[in-house]
């Protein structure tokens, strides 16, 4: 339904900024994919509630800003619309809500479920609704006029069960645009029925946003060559994590291992995102990368790997399929994968440094201390200058902590 309004409003030569509830990676990359423009993470928790508005108000420019969801409205990480919620976010950002509710085989239980979610709205307004699944344009005249007997949100828009429009998933959630054949952007646009009236209401201007800029960061990366593994089998990368690198004073460089990059010459630490290696573990455990990765890490070098990037550096990664292909060797320890998820929730390090698990593969016990100090969750393993666990971290989080995980001597 969000991708379905954004190809709606590009068509109309609308600017958009687009934005995500919670820490996932792959609603975004469709966002990337439908308005060719980077997509950001908006979390109450993960990014920090003083630290959303500024975010918002920086990308969002004078583009209108749209972010999707995550869950039902009031799931969060605690109670009814607690921090991490998109209530929570809608609150924070003081953003009108637009309701997204699976209308098939429903008419007149709308009313009841409507009534629920906009009583439990604490702070926060919800201005429409959108049906999915409708049956019929009567379906949906139906429906608008249920909601406006009783007094509820209007139906701003609505969309029919378009099965062929549908985005393929996997363990992870969606696929990624690069690997399928996106759905028709126009069939999509044209499979929205909106309101533009009703719609174009919902949008005052924000009223400014006081100090909404970003701070300078010290330069704890200064003259620091950065590494970053990017390409199918890792894309699990936060455009906030590159920046923050950046503004730390980094000099960032991109290598692909399925491609068999070697680093840059000058490369002072290197850090693994998480992604998809079981999906190219074939290919991997081929890439003369894996060799340098070994050879770097063995010399000293700073490395800072997430999920997939842990994967990697194990001695092997047994697969779906449950054959096991041969990794970096740099870890003493190998990666399974599984059939149920086998981690999931936020996390927080002792340091500050916030992020989140969500991963299905278990990694061997390993004689290596614990990297991180977590409540919960993997506390990864650490040797010499190699950090490593399933955990995504958001780097401006606590800017200072990664500078010292990638190798700065802040003493």
């Amino acid at each position: 339904m969000t991708m379905a309004l954004m190809a709606r409003l590009r068509r109309e030569n609308i600017s958009i900024a687009p934005f995500k509830a919670g820490p996932d990676y792959l609603d975004p990359a469709w966002h990337r994919e439908i308005v060719k423009r980077p997509s950001y993470n908006l979390d109450t928790f993960m990014v920090g509630a003083e630290a959303c508005p500024t975010l918002f108000h920086e990308k969002r420019g004078d583009a209108l800003g749209i972010v999707e969801g995550v869950m039902g409205l009031y799931d969060g990480r605690t109670g009814v619309g607690g921090p991490g919620s998109t209530a929570d976010l809608a609150r924070v950002l003081k953003l009108p809500v637009l309701l997204v509710v699976n209308v098939q085989g429903m008419a007149g239980s709308l009313v009841p479920l409507v009534q629920g979610f906009t009583g439990a709205a604490k702070g926060f307004v919800i201005a429409g609704i959108l049906a999915n699944r409708v049956g019929s344009p009567e379906h949906a005249r139906r429906l608008a006029a249920l909601l406006l007997e009783h007094h509820l949100p209007p139906l701003m828009g609505w969309m029919g069960r378009e099965e062929e429009l549908a985005l393929q998933e996997r363990h992870l959630g969606l696929t990624l645009p690069e690997e399928t054949t996106p759905p028709a952007w126009n069939r999509l646009a044209d499979a929205l029925h909106l309101d533009t009236v009703l719609f174009s209401n919902c949008f005052k201007p924000l009223p400014a946003q006081q100090g909404a800029t970003t701070v300078p960061m010290p330069p704890w990366l200064s003259g620091k060559h950065i590494a970053i593994a990017r390409d199918a089998a890792f894309n699990f990368i936060y455009p906030a994590n590159v920046e923050c690198l950046e503004r730390m004073g980094g000099n960032i460089h991109f290598f692909s291992p399925l491609a068999g990059d070697h680093l840059p010459a000058k490369c002072d630490a290197v850090w693994l995102p998480g992604g998809y290696p079981e999906l190219h573990a074939e290919t991997l455990s081929q890439s003369p990368t894996l060799g340098v990765l070994k050879e770097f890490g063995q010399k000293g070098g700073a490395i800072l790997a997430e999920c997939g990037g842990m994967m990697v550096l194990g001695n092997h990664l047994v697969d779906h399929q449950a054959t096991s292909w041969p990794m970096a060797g740099l870890l003493p320890m190998g990666t399974t994968m599984t059939p149920r998820l086998a981690g999931l929730g936020y996390r927080e390090e002792a340091s500050g440094v916030r992020g989140h698990e969500f991963h299905h593969s278990v990694r061997d016990a390993c004689p290596l201390p614990a990297a991180f100090t977590l409540e919960r969750g993997d506390p990864g393993v650490i040797w010499h200058q190699i950090r490593a666990s399933y955990t995504h971290w958001y780097f401006p989080s606590a800017p200072r902590v990664i500078a010292g995980w990638l190798g700065s001597d802040l003493t």
